[in-house]
């Protein structure tokens, strides 16, 4: 797919398919300005307390044993629910339980504040992409609502969800009719169609010559035209056989995902239809590779949606929003383009500007001491969106950062691939080319919040933004 010609879904999210219009639509989530660090607070590893916690009880004045007397108490009522379940309560002992209940309240605050957002008619997405940027508390579907808004498949008037979804859903459920059925379901329901309108011509009054039903050369399982159901059919067969055994490496450590069981199964049925889908509507592109990796955060998040319907609508939403979610992205994924400004290598060349940046020391012994160039790990840390560098709960926390991001998803996924070097700068530092590049592949476990933290801190490349005006 060409630079300019985004990836399009019908109507509210573009049109992929002759015969759909297309109609500009206003996501509604860009633009907007969040201070550096702003409602972001690193979190200390359990354990460990902050300066705060570590005060002392003189220390604390009036006020500060004020705002704890809430905590204790809902620490208590915790407590009381944990004993009456015949459970016992955690107790404190290096305060690590305090940090526990302070984290509680925390997401208990925050999930208030993403509840109230969403439930007015209006929704501010600049005021909900802050909140959501900082994290969204698990449970329920605010991430999955979330999701949407900011992505743009919900539109921010809520008046307008219902129908948005319904249409959306239809227009999906008929892109998989077309598309997705095998020229033997396609003939079948062309002879059901037949004899039901001979069924009809037998009881109308009006006599005629019997119609004889013949198969058509496209339809003929022999043809060799490209206009040939049947050629375009076995055309994509070595694609699904791709698409499935990728599937089966899809989060191999989950039920979810994986198995034999039927509700393995499902769930990879469904993500094989988007996938497959996608590669018949983008034959530019077809399926890479990998793309699994990148539908599985949002399968997962709208599968496991509390409403009983949108779950059931996991597949269909899932598609739009992973077209959405690539359309920034897409050019990364057509080889004919890595050399160009918008393909993968010139991207790459970013995260290296942007290291330089800021931390010039690191970048040199990179670049030319142990000469571990970006290439070699940054390819599948961007394009795949870092879905296979951590666990599918830290991917989840780094795409609300990477969807609700003010500076947009691929500026901040390169600030997040930064921060992912300065925060081993020491260890490779001291490495040569096999440590550094085994580290590297091969991302130690770290703090996340630390992470985003120092990615959202770091000082912009701004001689991509010189050349980009």
């Amino acid at each position: 797919m060409l630079k300019g010609k985004k990836l399009k879904l019908p109507d509210r999210l573009g049109s992929l398919v002759a015969g759909f219009e297309d109609k500009d639509e206003d996501s509604g989530g860009s633009g907007s300005v969040c201070e550096l660090g702003e409602e972001l607070e690193i979190l200390q590893p359990t354990g460990f307390r902050s300066d705060r916690e570590s005060e002392t009880d003189d220390d604390h004045d009036h006020n500060e044993v004020q705002e704890e007397e809430p905590m204790v108490k809902r620490k208590m009522k915790a407590d009381a629910e944990l004993e009456h379940n015949g459970r016992q309560p955690r107790h404190e002992k290096d305060g690590s339980s305090h940090i526990s209940v302070i984290k509680t309240i925390e997401a208990d605050e925050k999930r208030s504040d993403i509840e109230y957002e969403i439930s007015q008619k209006e929704i501010n997405l600049e005021k909900l992409q802050r909140i959501a940027s900082t994290g969204i508390p698990e449970g329920g579907n605010l991430r999955a609502t979330v999701w949407k808004l900011i992505l743009g498949y919900l539109p921010p008037s809520r008046d307008l969800w219902e129908k948005e979804l319904s249409e959306n859903r239809k227009k999906y459920a008929k892109l998989k009719e077309e598309l997705l059925l095998t020229p033997s379901e396609l003939a079948r329901m062309k002879e059901e169609a037949f004899q039901s309108n001979e069924h009809n011509n037998a009881h109308s009054d009006t006599a005629g010559p019997l119609i004889r039903h013949e198969i058509s050369h496209e339809d003929h399982p022999l043809s060799l035209g490209k206009a040939s159901v049947w050629h375009q059919y076995f055309e994509h067969t070595e694609i699904a056989e791709q698409i499935d055994r990728d599937l089966q490496r899809t989060h191999p450590e989950m039920k979810f995902f994986s198995g034999e069981s039927s509700f393995g199964r499902k769930h990879r049925e469904s993500m094989r239809n988007v996938l497959l889908l996608f590669s018949k509507l983008n034959p530019a592109i077809r399926y890479v590779q990998g793309m699994n990796e990148v539908l599985a955060p949002l399968y997962y998040v709208f599968s496991t949606d509390t409403d009983e319907k949108n779950a059931s609508n996991a597949e269909a939403d899932s598609f739009s929003c992973f077209v959405l979610l690539l359309s920034d992205s897409v050019d990364h994924f057509c080889q004919q383009l890595d050399n160009s400004s918008v393909g993968i290598l010139s991207t790459l060349s970013r995260l290296s500007d942007l290291l330089k940046a800021n931390d010039e020391e690191l970048w040199r012994h990179l670049e030319f001491t142990s000469k571990v160039k970006p290439q070699y790990y940054g390819f599948r840390w961007i394009t795949l969106l870092l879905t296979q560098e951590f666990n599918l709960q830290s991917i989840l926390r780094i795409w609300d950062s990477l969807i609700s991001s003010p500076f947009g998803i691929q500026e901040m996924l390169l600030r997040v691939c930064c921060a992912m070097l300065l925060c081993v700068k020491s260890r490779l530092l001291s490495g040569d080319f096999a440590a550094n590049l085994k580290l590297l592949q091969h991302y130690p476990e770290i703090n996340i919040e630390h992470l985003l933290q120092v990615a959202q801190d770091l000082t912009p490349d701004t001689s991509y933004y010189r050349m980009s005006s």
